[in-house]
């Protein structure tokens, strides 16, 4: 089926229409992980600048998950590209957003990918990117309600809240592996964690970000190597 002809789920259109009335959704295959396919923003319905009141709505209930952000692209290649780091193993994204890394865990062949979120949006963006990619994934609305048993954490783009950074730790102890990316803190200086590699990315429609939001890190902790 062609990239154009899927028919865009009510339930999105919906949520991106109660944060931008004029939004409207595509499919489309972000720049850093072209394997998959993802409802996400369609900026070609933007003539002109916001106004005031979709400027106020934007900042005041941004839908996340309507763009694929830049280190969300690079982990879920990186997953793609060594699918013995998920085959078999319970995996948990942590704040998965349009779900591109649960859904790049479940075609590597995990065993369970589990996107977390407490946007019930985004979760639902997830469930229906993982039908448009042919995969299922399994919805967490609280990561203290968070399934037992899990082998890997991966979280993309979590730390440009400060008051998520005490869930490195948290990871670490809930897993016995995590894969952090990370493109807004250039420093992360946290026990446990190394640098994995690093990669140049965009989020997908482009933002026009600094430059310096452009470059991932990949973190891994408690890996044998």
């Amino acid at each position: 089926m062609d990239i154009d002809d899927y028919t865009i789920p009510a339930g999105l259109v919906g949520a991106i229409r109660r944060t931008l009335p004029r939004g409207r959704l595509a499919v489309s295959r972000p720049a850093g992980c072209p394997s998959l396919a993802l409802y996400l923003f369609d900026p070609q319905v933007l003539q002109g600048p916001l106004s005031h009141d979709e400027a106020q709505a934007v900042v005041a209930e941004p839908a996340y998950w309507s763009f694929c952000w830049a280190s969300g692209q690079v982990l879920a290649q990186w997953i793609l590209d060594h699918p013995e780091q998920v085959r078999g193993r319970r995996v948990l994204d942590f704040g998965s957003g349009s779900g591109i890394v649960a859904v790049a865990a479940a075609k590597a062949g995990a065993d369970e990918a589990i996107a977390c979120d407490l946007d019930p949006d985004a979760l639902a963006a997830t469930e229906a990117n993982a039908a448009l990619n042919g995969v299922r994934v399994t919805l967490c609305d609280d990561w203290h309600r968070r399934p037992a048993g899990l082998d890997l954490i991966t979280a993309a783009d979590v730390l440009y809240d400060r008051d998520n950074r005490p869930f490195l730790q948290m990871f670490r102890e809930a897993a016995g592996e995590v894969l952090l990316a990370d493109s807004r803190v250039k420093d992360l200086v946290e026990p446990g964690y190394e640098v994995l590699d690093m990669v140049a990315a965009t989020t997908w429609p482009d933002l026009n970000e600094f430059e310096e939001f452009n470059q991932v890190r990949l973190y891994r902790s408690g890996s044998d190597g």
